[in-house]
């Protein structure tokens, strides 16, 4: 759950997305494969405890930790919001029937929580410093994050309420309502998505809720085909927007992730 060891600067980003880690049975199999399917380099996120941060370019991307004892739990990915009190925050996630996993627990310079919403979504919460420049949607932070559920709304007010997003302060995310799915900014900036039956619809049963992470490649068919050798497969139909073309993948251990691309790949 350590998000990274590199310098860090406090940001008012309360309630906004921060991170976003895996946690893996096989580290150095995990390494390999995101090494050659999304062209990250890694380096130890701290002396002796065994986890890595991901660096693309240069720049921290990602963090992964190893997973042991844990045989029946998913290998997942995890988005990580910025919260002010980490035990204010558990707290109103078990009032409003969610589940904590672990923690909070102290993690180098701040607190760490893994979580479930009321769904079975999985997410987890920071306080503390935060990685500076590190922004979804901006540089090698995550394209976006799309929590897919059965029940936008209801989701939206759980995070919400649990994370203070809406209210007026210095700091915080906006939610709003737009084509058929919530859309959380920060300042200006889209940081996630929820989406889920329409406004009309009932709940779709068959959703498995969870948080989606996205991340940018330069070619679409370069990294399925890498991800393919090292024993990754494809979970999804290539979709794309006027822009963009992206696929989830499975690693080995079986986390989800998206590879978004531009339409026209760099020759």
């Amino acid at each position: 759950m350590r998000l990274a060891a590199v310098s860090t600067s406090s940001h008012e980003i309360f309630g906004a997305p921060c991170w976003v880690s895996l946690l893996a049975r096989d580290l150095d199999a995990a390494q390999g494969f995101y090494g050659a399917v999304l062209g990250w380099d890694f380096r130890p996120a701290g002396p002796g405890d065994g986890n890595l941060v991901a660096f693309r370019d240069g720049a921290p991307v990602a963090g992964i930790g190893a997973l042991a004892g844990s045989a029946g739990v998913p290998v997942v990915w995890t988005p990580y919001f910025a919260v002010e009190d980490a035990d204010v925050t558990a707290s109103r996630i078990r009032e409003r029937g969610a589940t904590m996993a672990v923690g909070p627990l102290a993690f180098g310079t701040g607190r760490a929580a893994l979580a479930a919403d009321p769904a079975g979504a999985v997410f987890g919460f920071w306080q503390g410093e935060v990685v500076p420049d590190w922004s979804v949607g901006h540089g090698s932070a995550p394209a976006w994050l799309h929590l897919r559920t059965r029940d936008a709304f209801a989701a939206a007010i759980f995070y919400g309420e649990v994370l203070d997003w809406g209210v007026e302060r210095p700091g915080c995310c906006t939610v709003s309502y737009e084509h058929d799915r919530v859309v959380l900014r920060h300042g200006h900036e889209t940081v996630a998505r929820i989406s889920g039956g329409a406004l009309e619809a009932a709940p779709d049963p068959v959703v498995r809720p969870r948080w989606h992470v996205h991340f940018r490649v330069p070619d679409l068919e370069s990294a399925v085909e890498a991800a393919a050798r090292l024993g990754g497969r494809t979970a999804s139909p290539v979709e794309t927007s006027s822009t963009s073309r992206w696929v989830v993948l499975a690693d080995p251990e079986g986390a989800l992730f998206t590879v978004v691309a531009p339409q026209d790949p760099p020759a």
